[in-house]
């Protein structure tokens, strides 16, 4: 029997499983990994060059909520866009495999499951893989040239100093400071930093500080344990010690209060954790890596950001530029953004007229790369041609190459109330990079009253 040329990457918690799965493939198809350690993913993506994962759902005893598969789903298709990912598990269920599939999976396969449907619905995905993604000479060699740590993209100068001390710093374990502005992609140098340190095997934990409220600070960030407050029914681990042994991503870190600051530098330095409603410090083993927006030395001088916890997290600090700073990287990144949505949504053989890529250039893009994805995404969506025309994209008026005219808020026919309001919120929701909850604030409005409006004004 000829083996198709693909490789799969079969991961569940079951050595049962693995085995029958490995006997069944290894008949048909060139390569066969397989893990039981569903965070060792991102080490074999890197390592391997996988066409397919075949991924279990549940991986805690007991468990059949299925989050667990839905989050490293998100996890691979951040690592690798174009893999395909199937999705397994014991217990069937429509609305999971709806939402399964809305989030970026290939198809759904039910345990146990059938030998035969199992390896056509394996070999259907490294087809289509093969049809949607050809790897030329060419393409291959622009990417080696373009493309840093799979979503790191970019041939700019500024990015090219991102590159070299991401290279200088990745393989130890300095405490590193990203700084930019929203959109610009904080989180993804953060993953190749882990990606290409010693502690790729191990856990990357995010703990978006913005999220975390000051009440809930303590018990999220060090954990509790049973009795400690009201709604305390059982032990938790908290987020710091998940990461012990890994890296620890802490965003939008000049969000904190002083007061929060001062646990967190306690924590920073004695690298122990106490879970509240005990005594006992537990040490912990992490790799620190912080992000924010906020100019945080500006802070310091105002007196609103701790001197001494600035000091505790930069010894190496890296500055993302805004897409505006490096225009001739935004063709290459709606390239990007324009396969992965085309195979996304099945629309092959779509590409972008010259005007428009003149005008993406143009544009002066205030949510950086988040706002490029999103209009992508958009323009391959409702797109009704071969090619993405400028009229595919929203564009602010006015807003272009950074020149931002007196008027250019509201179209110059138009200043009834209600185009005012729609401006106005699609405005804060670019700026913000459609967080909601940012964006309200800006408005001076309830997020329940930004969802209202933006339901009514179809955005």
């Amino acid at each position: 029997m000829r083996k198709i040329d693909c490789n799969i990457l079969v991961v569940d918690d079951e050595d049962d499983i693995l085995l029958a799965s490995r006997l069944l493939l290894k008949q048909h198809f060139a390569t066969v990994v397989t893990t039981s350690d569903p965070y060792k993913i991102p080490a074999l993506l890197q390592e391997h060059q996988f066409s397919v994962v075949l991924l279990d759902m549940n991986y805690s005893t007991g468990a059949t909520s299925s989050k667990e598969g839905l989050h490293w789903l998100k996890q691979i298709l951040m690592l690798d866009p174009v893999v395909k990912v199937i999705l397994m598990t014991a217990y069937g269920d429509i609305e999971l495999a709806v939402r399964a599939l809305k989030e970026g999976a290939t198809d759904f396969v039910l345990k146990p499951w059938q030998n035969e449907k199992l390896v056509a619905i394996l070999r259907a995905a490294c087809q289509q893989g093969k049809e949607k993604n050809p790897r030329s000479a060419e393409t291959a060699e622009q990417n080696q040239t373009a493309y840093h740590y799979a979503d790191f993209i970019g041939v700019s100068p500024a990015m090219q100093r991102v590159y070299q001390t991401i290279e200088k710093v990745a393989g130890t374990d300095a405490n590193v400071l990203i700084l930019g502005e929203n959109g610009t992609g904080k989180e993804v140098a953060a993953r190749a930093l882990y990606r290409k340190s010693r502690r790729a095997s191990h856990v990357f934990e995010k703990v978006d500080l913005g999220a975390v409220s000051e009440s809930l600070f303590e018990s999220e960030l060090f954990g509790h344990a049973k009795g400690a407050f009201t709604d305390a029914k059982e032990d938790r681990i908290g987020r710091i010690e998940a990461a012990d042994g890994g890296t620890l991503f802490l965003d939008e870190i000049g969000n904190l209060t002083l007061a929060l600051q001062a646990k967190l530098l306690s924590v920073l330095q004695s690298r122990q954790v106490v879970r509240l409603g005990t005594n006992k410090p537990r040490l912990i083993d992490v790799r620190l890596i912080c992000a924010t927006n906020m100019p945080l030395y500006e802070m310091v001088r105002k007196g609103t950001f701790r001197q001494d916890l600035l000091y505790r997290i930069n010894t190496v600090e890296i500055y993302l530029p805004p897409l505006r700073e490096r225009r001739e990287d935004i063709r290459l990144l709606a390239q990007h953004f324009l396969r992965v949505y085309s195979l996304k949504y099945g629309r092959n053989g779509l590409d972008m007229a010259p005007g428009t890529i003149r005008r993406l250039t143009e544009y002066h893009w205030p949510g950086n790369i988040r706002e490029l994805d999103h209009a992508m995404e958009r323009a391959v969506i409702l797109c009704e041609q071969d090619e993405l025309q400028s009229e595919d994209f929203y564009f602010a008026p006015g807003d272009v190459a950074g020149k931002r005219p007196e008027n250019s808020t509201v179209l110059e026919t138009d200043y009834t109330l209600e185009a005012l309001e729609k401006m106005m919120v699609q405005k804060a929701l670019v700026k913000h990079a459609g967080n909601i909850t940012h964006a309200a604030k800006e408005l001076g409005i309830t997020r329940t009253a930004l969802y209202r409006r933006i339901e009514k004004h179809g955005l």
